[in-house]
């Protein structure tokens, strides 16, 4: 079993290279964690593109119901949803030629994570891009 769930390398990738986010599960809602993260990747100047059934428009995005909607190219798909249900956006992640794949805190699907990293696609599991940047900023000092 690979429990390399959080290589450095793959979260260098997608935080500090990959600019366009799909984020799953994100809606209006404000106090729901998608949002909140989704905020933040704005501020870090990441574009993130709401997927969601409603497809609502976010934080000034155009939301999209499925992976497969969205026009244009997708460089990371960051999954908030359960374990049990996380799985099948990594496959379409991979399917839509994104290059990475977020899941996020307490999200962890090993077959999952197998079937993408076998694909050549970057992946993390079970952490979150705001401890992985606030672990980046106390080794470099930045503010």
């Amino acid at each position: 079993m690979d429990t390399d769930w959080q290589d450095p390398a793959a979260i260098s990738l997608m935080l500090d290279d990959l600019q366009t986010w799909a984020v799953v599960g994100l809606s209006g809602d404000r106090s729901r964690t998608a949002y909140r993260i989704a905020e933040a990747l704005q501020e870090r100047g990441k574009r993130i593109v709401p997927i969601h059934p409603s497809a609502p428009t976010v934080l000034g995005e155009q939301g999209y119901a499925t992976l497969s909607d969205v026009p244009f190219p997708i460089d990371v798909v960051d999954v908030f949803r359960r374990s049990e249900a996380a799985g099948p956006f990594a496959d379409e992640a991979v399917a839509i030629g994104a290059k990475g794949v977020w899941f996020q805190l307490g999200v962890i699907d090993e077959a999952a994570f197998e079937r993408t990293r076998a694909a050549g696609v970057a992946m993390v599991m079970d952490t979150c891009p705001m401890i992985e940047w606030a672990r980046t900023d106390r080794r470099t000092g930045a503010s």
